[in-house]
């Protein structure tokens, strides 16, 4: 595997961090996850919904392919510095300055180790933001992706996911991969530094674009597009479709298969342009002639006329379409379902060798790494 005989020590919990590591783990990296002793990761206990074991599915998600160890970061600093003399990579995720406190910051931590790749994940920066709480809701909050989702008039809206905690995760795996490489051709680590606010507005992409290059500032438009036209959720006889049209030929092929014509060939929504500005008369229109059929039928025959769209699915049923798909989205280590790595390798694949850990129970292995 492309990352074996790499040594992580993960002294992050909850999701970025660990995120980030995991992706690292099922590369091959040998990731060594750093609790607290009697309490573990705060995600340990995080539920409902339960494994049939009876652990937390929320820690089961984002720890496979990890050993842990339970240490008291201030009685068992010389086993954690151990740890880090002996590590590639340490992950963490403390608010700053706390590392540095317990003999485990960057500074002290390169003069032991100067090939150490040093991640630190924090919510808002390690300057004026530094005492701020990093908390993923805090971060859709402040962020302003609560401010773009959601309908018009609505107070903001959470994704219904820690999607800023994600994006940092893989902002941080992406960071380290860098940095290795770096390392690789110079010998030398680094630290890398991402955070949930700048991880997120980087995320934000057009919406955030739309203001730092012209001054726009977004607002929420429901499940509509601020800038494409159709691209939104449309009614069928029986349930909501997305229908995704994002260029003129996409629209005409939409309009031959409803069987309006007449719509593509409109002066008012000849462009992508005319169709935002004309949004409210266009989407009246295609709605009416939408609710003709139910959803499934629509799918089919918009499909094959080549306009994407599908219906709005559960997870049971997203997971049922990516197996229909042959992409695999479920893999079971330990007796228990996981959510599959997304990334396909020809060559090295990720791989499934670890369950998620019990709290401390590789402290041998551990040891017997770090030596007498």
């Amino acid at each position: 595997m492309v990352l074996s005989g790499l040594v992580v020590a993960d002294f992050s919990r909850v999701l970025a961090g660990p995120y980030a590591t995991m992706l690292l783990a099922d590369l091959g990296a040998d990731v060594v996850k750093v609790e607290r002793p009697g309490v573990g990761d705060d995600t340990r206990e995080w539920g409902p919904p339960y494994a049939p074991g009876g652990e937390a599915t929320y820690f089961l998600g984002v720890n496979r392919n990890k050993r842990s160890i339970a240490l008291d970061l201030r009685a068992d600093a010389e086993v954690a510095r151990a740890l880090a003399a002996r590590a590639d990579v340490l992950v963490e995720n403390f608010r700053p300055g706390t590392m540095d406190r317990l003999g485990l910051g960057y500074d002290a931590l390169r003069e032991l180790n100067p090939g150490l790749v040093y991640c630190s994940i924090t919510g808002f920066g390690s300057g004026p933001g530094a005492a701020l709480p990093g908390y993923d809701l805090i971060a859709q909050a402040v962020g302003g992706l609560m401010s773009v989702t959601g309908e018009p008039d609505g107070p903001g809206t959470k994704v219904g996911v820690a999607l800023v905690d994600v994006i940092t995760g893989l902002h941080a795996a992406l960071g380290i991969l860098a940095a290795l490489r770096h390392r690789d051709s110079t010998g030398e680590g680094q630290r890398v530094e991402v955070s949930l606010l700048s991880s997120l507005l980087s995320a934000l992409t057009n919406q955030a674009s739309a203001y730092a290059a012209a001054g726009v500032v977004p607002r929420a438009m429901g499940n509509r597009h601020p800038s494409i036209v159709p691209y939104e959720v449309f009614e069928t006889a029986d349930r909501p479709l997305v229908i995704a049209a994002g260029n003129d030929r996409l629209f005409q092929a939409l309009c031959g298969a409803l069987g309006r014509p007449d719509l593509a060939e409109d002066a008012r929504y000849a462009t992508n342009a005319g169709r935002v500005a004309a949004r409210a008369d266009l989407v009246a229109e295609l709605n009416a002639a939408l609710r003709e059929r139910p959803a499934d039928e629509w799918f089919e025959l918009l499909t094959a006329a080549g306009v994407p769209c599908g219906p709005i699915n559960d997870l049971a049923a997203a997971f049922a379409l990516a197996t229909d798909l042959g992409l695999e989205p479920a893999v079971e280590l330990g007796g228990v379902g996981q959510v599959a790595n997304p990334i396909r390798l020809s060559a090295t694949p990720p791989a499934y060798r670890l369950p998620p850990p019990g709290l401390g129970q590789d402290e041998a292995w551990v040891r017997e790494i770090l030596g007498p």
